[in-house]
């Protein structure tokens, strides 16, 4: 789907490796004609010998990949409510994967600013791992940004969360990237990440030239992650999608597991499967196939963790629990409506839609 723009805005919902397993089929064999005001641009890396990376966002995603990136870049990280601690003790990562007690302390600044005034040479990357919250990142950035070089990554879940960056920095490359990383920080430098990591890569929009998609993705698995390169990187976004804009909305208001879920009614499993085919029929109809079997294996996957009683907290439950904002946004007013724009019915989702929005605005009027 070339040059296909998504106006909207998904976060944390884990996946298990099984389920990784099946969603390699589509990884892209060769870029696309580019179209994006940047393609003649060359990318030339800064005068270090190794790429000058920017992280904006050091929760537990971000901290994963920023100690993973050390071993092959220049990092610095951005850190805000964990500030003083990384500062003064560093990270400490116990990961399934990558291994336990791993203790590194990566050079720690309050903001872009203060990032760009270290140093004359320009950020190669600025990864951007915060919430997808509209109308605040691409500010934040913009002092570490240097048009036409710079290119902006944003590991982050939704769809359309890249447009208002390609609105901001018309002559930079934009790399989306759809993340599998369950983890937490708790408490503030401490992370504990689980057995799946994978990043799914894109340029965005899926028209431009993907050669710097394509090197951060190589990057990356340099440093020892699991990243592939696709084509059009939306696809995977959408698939994501139809379990975070399901199970996210509905938990959080619930104060519920997925599992509590399921078994607290027998209407339980029928509503949550309609809402997951609203969703799939939204990325239809914006060219994105999801089969009816790919849904019922989602479900499944929550169904099959009843009898262990192993039930989820997706992260927008979390976050109502810790009374922090939610992407609201991001899993499902994007969905919404662009639902409304191609005539979808998604009166299910528009509902969760009302109410999560509800929630958040409460939350923040208690801050």
């Amino acid at each position: 789907m070339p040059g296909r723009r998504i106006g909207g805005y998904v976060y944390g919902y884990r996946l298990e490796a099984k389920t990784l397993t099946s969603m390699q089929s589509s990884h892209c064999t060769a870029a696309k004609p580019a179209q994006h005001p940047s393609q003649y641009r060359s990318f030339a890396m800064s005068s270090e010998s190794q790429p000058r990376i920017l992280l904006f966002g050091a929760g537990s995603v971000g901290t994963v990949y920023l100690y993973l990136l050390s071993k092959v870049a220049s990092t610095t990280a951005v850190c805000r409510s964990n500030y003083e601690v990384v500062k003064k003790d560093g990270f400490t990562i116990n990961s399934s994967i990558f291994g336990q007690n791993l203790h590194f302390k990566p050079n720690v600044v309050r903001d872009c600013e203060e990032a760009a005034s270290q140093s004359s040479e320009p950020f190669d990357y600025i990864i951007v791992c915060s919430k997808a919250i509209p109308d605040t990142v691409p500010k934040l950035i913009a002092p570490a940004v240097t048009p036409g070089h710079t290119a902006i990554v944003l590991i982050q879940n939704g769809v359309g969360i890249e447009e208002e960056y390609l609105r901001a920095y018309p002559d930079n490359s934009i790399i989306s990237a759809v993340v599998y990383l369950p983890a937490t920080q708790r408490p503030a430098g401490v992370i504990k990440h689980g057995e799946v990591e994978q990043l799914q890569v894109g340029a965005y929009p899926s028209s431009a030239e993907g050669t710097h998609a394509k090197n951060f993705t190589e990057l990356v698995t340099s440093a020892g992650a699991t990243a592939e390169f696709y084509d059009d990187v939306q696809q995977k976004r959408w698939f994501k999608l139809l379990v975070n804009a399901s199970w996210n909305p509905i938990c959080a208001l619930a104060l519920s597991k997925d599992t509590d879920v399921l078994t607290a009614s027998k209407e339980a499993n029928g509503v949550v499967l309609a809402v997951m085919l609203e969703i799939r029929d939204i990325a239809a109809a914006h060219g994105y196939e999801i089969t009816l079997e790919e849904v019922n294996v989602q479900l499944g996957r929550a169904q099959a963790r009843i009898p262990n009683k192993s039930g989820i907290e997706p992260s927008m439950l979390q976050d109502v629990q810790s009374d922090r904002r939610i992407e609201v946004e991001a899993i499902v007013g994007n969905p919404v409506r662009m639902g409304k724009e191609k005539g979808v019915a998604c009166v299910r989702l528009e509902m969760l839609y009302i109410l999560a929005k509800a929630l958040d605005i409460q939350i923040g009027r208690r801050k």
